[in-house]
């Protein structure tokens, strides 16, 4: 088989939606004619564990892990937190921080590290790895990003090698919602978009996974980029049991929820409704699963929904399928931030997947509204759009209580994590014939 070395942050055990992508290809790319050798820290500070994940792993393949060094045990005394917490990503906090030292941590992450906090990685991984693979050749090399590092370790690895390199972007970088937030002085904000670029410039073949990501870089730099949206895995859909939906009008949200995904809109119809109707009032259940910001919950307080909540952890992912799949209603909520656009998050594939009807909050002309309208998942609302938002949960509400909320979605399979690894090895198969 032809080899493809991979190298990722995330990797199982690690949880949390950065593992999925290439947990996924990686599964599937010996149907394809490629052996992946995956190259990741052995030690890294991710956001969540799921070892559940790790039944995904194909037998037999090689998992190099390496340890890594980062600053997050200073940071974390900083900010006296404990040890054991785990560093959330995107300024996530589920308690009140305080502010001042909280001010400076996020100075210093932006301004001394970058690209960021993993860049201790660089240098000892491009060591090893050219040790490596003189006695252990591979066809490609593939990064995987964020965290941009990966995509430093593979530049440097496909110039002294001359190996064909894919940088695969799950995020945009400089592009990426909270940028701006990082307090970047001129300076490091011109490091950042000089490596951005570089790594646009001298990788052989540029994957993302959306259009209007695409677009975003080629604004940056000009050239091909190729679009490879995440998907579901169709085998993650098991149950012994028969599927048994919710007694309660449940509105779900599985995933991270940001300060930048608090759906205010929501809440307002939400109490709109509940003051409105009596019935809903009484049936009504908001399922928030994953880790939540701390503001998001003071935001659905202050609407006086409260009571309607229902709370859950991160749970490991195929827990997490049966949720969606019991549910009335999904929710998807996507960053109102410049990029909104090109945002695509892994969690509007599996629900798509778990064939319940989605109610989405984001640019009505996004990409993620532009999939759930071709595939007839579910409606999509404005950030500020309450007429329209309160039209859409009146109408699947109405079909709860005809016992008729279903969805006939359609044209998904092109999003199933098979089908999509089949098209990253065809871009795989073209760098080695010189295609691209």
């Amino acid at each position: 088989m032809k080899k493809a070395l991979i190298i990722t942050y995330y990797w199982p055990p690690s949880g949390g939606a950065g593992v999925q992508r290439w947990l996924k290809f990686v599964k599937y790319l010996r149907d394809f004619g490629w052996e992946p050798v995956v190259y990741t820290p052995g030690n890294p500070e991710s956001p969540e564990s799921d070892s559940s994940l790790e039944r995904d792993i194909p037998a037999g393949i090689k998992v190099i892990r390496r340890p890594i060094w980062e600053p997050y045990s200073f940071y974390k005394r900083f900010l006296g937190q404990k040890k054991e917490e785990k560093i959330q990503a995107a300024f996530l906090s589920e308690t009140k921080k305080n502010p001042i030292a909280e001010k400076i941590s996020v100075w210093v992450r932006g301004n001394l590290f970058i690209p960021d906090a993993r860049k201790f990685f660089i240098k000892p991984s491009v060591k090893f790895l050219l040790q490596y693979l003189e006695q252990n050749p591979v066809d490609i090399v593939i990064s995987t990003g964020p965290p941009h590092s990966m995509h430093m370790i593979a530049r440097e690895i496909a110039a002294k090698t001359l190996l064909p390199w894919l940088a695969d972007f799950r995020d945009p970088w400089t592009g990426i919602d909270f940028y701006k937030d990082l307090m970047l002085s001129h300076r490091a904000d011109k490091k950042h978009h000089r490596l951005e670029k570089e790594v646009l410039q001298s990788a052989d073949v540029v994957t993302v996974i959306s259009p209007s990501m695409a677009d975003e870089f080629h604004a940056i730099h000009k050239r091909n980029y190729e679009v490879i949206t995440n998907g579901f895995d169709e085998t993650d859909n098991f149950s012994d049991e028969p599927v048994v939906l919710d007694q309660k009008f449940s509105i779900a949200h599985i995933g991270t929820l940001t300060p930048s995904r608090n759906p205010v809109v929501l809440w307002k119809v939400l109490r709109e409704l509940v003051n409105e109707n009596k019935e809903f009032r009484n049936e009504l259940e908001i399922k928030l699963v994953g880790k939540v910001d701390h503001m998001v919950i003071s935001s659905l307080e202050e609407h006086g929904l409260k009571d309607y909540l229902k709370r859950m952890d991160y749970l490991p992912h195929k827990e997490v399928i049966l949720i969606q799949q019991t549910s009335q209603v999904l929710l998807l909520l996507i960053n109102d931030t410049p990029n909104a656009k090109s945002i695509l998050t892994g969690k509007l594939f599996e629900y798509l997947s778990s064939r319940r009807p989605v109610i989405c909050i984001g640019p009505p002309e996004g990409d993620a509204a532009k999939i759930l309208e071709q595939t007839n998942a579910g409606q999509t609302s404005g950030f500020t759009d309450t007429r329209k938002l309160k039209a859409n949960i009146q109408k699947n509400y109405n079909l709860f209580q005809q016992g008729k909320l279903e969805v006939s979605s359609n044209e998904i399979e092109r999003y199933s994590r098979k089908h999509l690894t089949a098209e990253m090895t065809r871009i795989m198969d073209g760098m080695l014939n010189s295609e691209f």
